[in-house]
């Protein structure tokens, strides 16, 4: 297959591109990735300079491109003819998009219109796409976050153009009969990891001896989600995709075992042996006080199980993290 990820310099397109040339070596990949400025750009070449030092490095092809750019996007599936894209470029970020919002729409769903347009155009078989948990916006019950629950009340702009893309994915499958998959992962953390986390800003100032803000005294609750895991979903959702009987539809990534943010700080102290400095502040505007995922629908269809407990998962990332910023 000829497959095309975008962001594929970014966490999980890094990790999914990775994933992809080491289980086939007839798959040919091309990644691409505008490498902004939004985190640290040496991260992102790391990522890049890994996926082109794999042994199957032959079969993957690096462009910078931005898929704002509606020319260059042309220009790449007119080349290459994707049998299947991977679209996991956009702007991050809940508490940026309050302050920045133009950046949303051109990336988030400007860009999202180029892909679809493209994949219409030259009749890629498959589109996958990034959506988000925080398209659930902020529940007041208990319940595990099923993917027929509404969700037209985002609590931020983010996921708004996330729930955007949502509807504007539906409706290009509806017209023009596209199998399209959309992917709410629930908070991916893991080696070469976003350094915006709290998970990746908790170890860094834990090493560095520096304050931690610890938001909503760490009551928050994530469903925190190993990135092997993720990216195993992933693979198994295109590997079962026959078995999806609608042309769109919607699948949880997430771990569906949540945990409070401040037991998440304690095994991070824990690991590394060291107490944090903590600064206590309040919730913040757009946040959402729980995510937490029902993944008995990918379950059905792939079987799927996450498989590493959270105390391994930040052991393999600290290890990273020490390995990486010697």
């Amino acid at each position: 297959m000829v497959i095309l990820i975008t962001g594929c310099s970014g966490f999980i397109g890094y990790h999914l591109a990775k994933e992809i040339l080491k289980k086939n070596k007839k798959n040919k990949v091309i990644g691409i990735d505008n490498m902004n400025s939004y985190y640290d750009v040496e991260l992102k070449k790391a990522r890049k300079k890994k996926l082109q030092s794999l042994k199957n490095k032959k079969n993957f092809i690096f462009i910078k491109a931005d898929i704002q750019n509606e020319k260059i996007i042309n220009k790449i599936f007119s080349k290459y003819k994707f049998d299947l894209v991977y679209h996991l470029a956009a702007q991050a970020g809940v508490r940026f998009s309050i302050s920045s919002p133009k950046q949303y729409i051109d990336s988030n769903i400007l860009g999202f219109y180029n892909l679809l347009e493209c994949v219409r155009k030259y009749k890629t078989k498959k589109f996958f796409f990034a959506s988000s948990s925080s398209v659930y916006g902020s529940r007041k019950n208990n319940l595990f976050f099923k993917e027929e629950f509404d969700t037209d009340k985002p609590s931020s702009f983010y996921a708004a153009t996330k729930k955007a893309n949502e509807i504007m994915a539906y409706s290009y499958s509806s017209l023009y009969k596209i199998n399209i998959i959309g992917l709410r992962f629930f908070t991916a953390y893991g080696p070469f990891g976003r350094p915006d986390m709290a998970y990746y800003k908790f170890t860094k100032k834990i090493i560095n001896n520096e304050k931690i803000q610890l938001y909503n005294r760490g009551n928050h609750l994530r469903d925190f989600t190993y990135i092997d895991d993720v990216i195993n979903s992933i693979i198994l959702l295109e590997k079962n995709s026959n078995k999806i009987k609608s042309k769109f539809e919607i699948f949880n990534i997430g771990a569906s075992k949540p945990t409070s943010l401040i037991k998440f700080l304690k095994i991070i102290e824990k690991k590394l042996g060291k107490k944090a400095k903590i600064q206590n502040v309040p919730l913040q505007k757009g946040d959402v006080i729980k995510t937490k995922a029902s993944i008995n629908k990918l379950k059905k269809i792939t079987g799927y199980q996450p498989k590493i407990k959270i105390e391994d998962g930040l052991e393999k990332f600290i290890r990273w993290y020490t390995e990486f910023n010697k």
